[in-house]
């Protein structure tokens, strides 16, 4: 059975999270492993589909959630015990941003939530998805029951 060096945990502070965090700890412990922790938040621009123009307030939007990312990011990490340097909130396409910073930091396994969507959310595809078709190491999806 493969041993675990670095995990890297993804969480996006919606419902059912607590057991995400859960299974990353339990896996981080059982291997002994370094416990990383990633946020992405994603950019999606605010406009007029019609006239194809952003709305004024899209920036001041965008920088409310990454301040309340960082807040929350700041405490998942301090209740868990992982140091700022192993925690990681960017920007941009979640499934891309966790990918690239899995490979930047040698990451052995990705721990996200699933909520095995189906139907038009399966099309557009999930965050999950997306992590486990492109990541070059292990990716463990836990499953969430849907709302």
């Amino acid at each position: 059975m493969k041993t675990y060096k670095h995990i890297l945990l993804a969480v996006d502070f919606f419902d059912q999270q607590a057991i995400v965090i859960e299974r990353a700890q339990e896996l981080a412990a059982r291997y002994g492993a370094k416990l990383s922790l990633i946020h992405v938040v994603d950019n999606l621009p605010i406009g007029d589909p019609a006239n194809d123009v952003l709305v004024p307030f899209e920036m001041d939007l965008s920088q409310e959630f990454i301040a309340l990312g960082r807040k929350k990011l700041a405490e998942l990490a301090a209740k868990l015990g992982v140091p700022e340097a192993q925690t990681w909130l960017e920007t941009g396409s979640p499934k891309q941003e966790i990918v690239r910073i899995a490979e930047e930091n040698a990451v052995d396994l990705i721990v996200v939530g699933s909520h095995g969507r189906h139907g038009l959310a399966l099309l557009l595809g999930s965050t999950a998805n997306g992590v486990l078709h492109h990541a070059r190491c292990d990716v463990l999806a836990v499953r969430l029951q849907n709302p």
